[in-house]
């Protein structure tokens, strides 16, 4: 995909799609809520691959998902069975990790997979921490594929959980925790854990059905035995998403009209907005551990700041759909050599405001990541000559993103 760079500001009505994060965590929730005749309904809700993932799991597993329309999942729970055949989730890290902690509620031996990507992400504390509990669980490799031979139920009691690579460990057993057969505590190992917003999102949604799930120290939770009960739930816009689109609202001075404020996103990527309003002097530094999916876009943002600026914190970006610590290192430096370097674990952007309508012929290599692919897009707006490969890679979280960019006026020619 060829982009166009846009002399005029880029202004209109956008629409990002449902929120990934809470809908994967809806869908399985919702599958969890046994013992009513009553369905939860989720509107607003996104469909894309990752979804579509979990909820193809969910309904091999047992559940009955309908689809009333293009962003709404109808849900009515059961019992959660084993699969005739290995459950394949891609490159769907929601989806694993939750998935392989609900597994341990299913009758029978549950084979959960991946595709290479998925088969080099960590999930061994995951996997370890089901252990403790009891859980027959094995992956031999510290990565998928992982089994569970789940025996219907999950005892109480006190497992600890170490967060350091990713806060989605955490909010598997969280989400399992009020299906066990006595009060759970979830307790961080060490002080460590990425993205801490995403475990409030997860004990928000599980409280929308019904959980009783509180604080019991820092870094632990106790859960009380009832399990969850159906309930209608909107889904917010994916804040995530949302970053893209306030970056090319800022990048090329326009007024792009999202239908929620800002302050209306309950995500931890939402914090990135602030930041892309500091554009072009953005801050010398930017810990990004608490807003990880959103260092992409603010890395290309960076690219045509005024000065330089360092990301700190993002360690974990590097046990994502791909190393995207290399990958945006790799794709900056593409576009213009020197642009970008590593130092340990952090990425600092050397800001270059003449880049800004210059000619710089580049083909951005995506790594299959979206978000490599949708931040590095940014870049076409105001660079002549940036043509993204494997453009449809987006449809993991976004597959109208380049829809989105069109109807707001940016050009955009498919390439052979």
């Amino acid at each position: 995909m060829r982009i166009t760079p846009h002399p005029q500001p880029l202004r209109g009505r956008a629409d990002p799609p449902g929120s990934k994060s809470i809908t994967n965590r809806a869908l399985l929730l919702a599958a969890l809520a046994e013992g009513s005749d009553d369905e939860s309904l989720l509107t607003g809700a996104l469909k894309s691959e990752d979804t579509e993932r979990m909820s193809a799991a969910l309904r091999a597993m047992g559940a009955c998902i309908a689809e009333p329309d293009a962003t709404s999942f109808s849900v009515r729970a059961a019992p959660l069975k084993a699969p005739a055949d290995p459950l394949f989730l891609g490159n769907a890290g929601t989806a694993m990790r939750f998935l392989t902690a609900a597994a341990a509620l299913a009758d029978g031996l549950v084979i959960l997979d991946g595709d290479s990507h998925m088969r080099r992400r960590p999930i061994a504390p995951l996997v370890d921490a089901l252990r403790t509990l009891g859980v027959d669980a094995l992956a031999p490799t510290g990565s998928p594929p992982v089994r569970v031979r789940g025996v219907g139920r999950v005892q109480g009691g006190r497992v600890e959980i170490d967060a350091g690579l990713s806060s989605q460990y955490v909010s598997a057993l969280l989400m399992l925790a009020p299906c066990a057969s006595g009060p759970l505590e979830v307790a961080l190992r060490g002080a460590e854990i990425g993205a801490r917003g995403y475990v409030d999102l997860t004990l928000a949604v599980m409280r929308r059905f019904g959980a009783t799930v509180q604080g019991a120290g820092p870094g632990v939770w106790r859960a009380t035995p009832g399990g969850y009960r159906p309930t209608r739930l909107p889904i917010e816009p994916d804040a995530s998403a949302a970053t893209y689109l306030w970056a090319a609202e800022k990048l090329t001075s326009g007024a792009i009209d999202l239908g929620v404020a800002p302050s209306g996103f309950t995500q931890p990527d939402a914090a990135a907005y602030g930041l892309i309003q500091t554009f072009p002097r953005m801050p010398a530094i930017i810990e990004g551990s608490q807003m990880q999916d959103a260092v992409p876009t603010l890395a290309v943002l960076a690219s045509f700041n005024a000065g330089d600026v360092r990301f700190t914190g993002i360690a974990n970006l590097r046990v994502k759909e791909c190393d995207r610590i290399l990958a945006l290192r790799s794709e900056l430096n593409r576009i213009k050599p020197g642009l970008a370097r590593e130092e340990g674990d952090d990425l600092v952007v050397c800001g270059d405001p003449g880049l800004a309508g210059s000619r710089r012929p580049t083909r951005i290599e995506t790594y299959q990541d979206h978000r490599i692919a949708m931040s590095l897009a940014l870049a076409g707006l105001l660079i002549e000559g940036i043509e993204i490969l494997d453009p449809h890679c987006v449809a993991k979280t976004w597959p109208t993103y380049w829809e989105c960019l069109t109807r707001l006026g940016v050009k955009l020619d498919p390439l052979a």
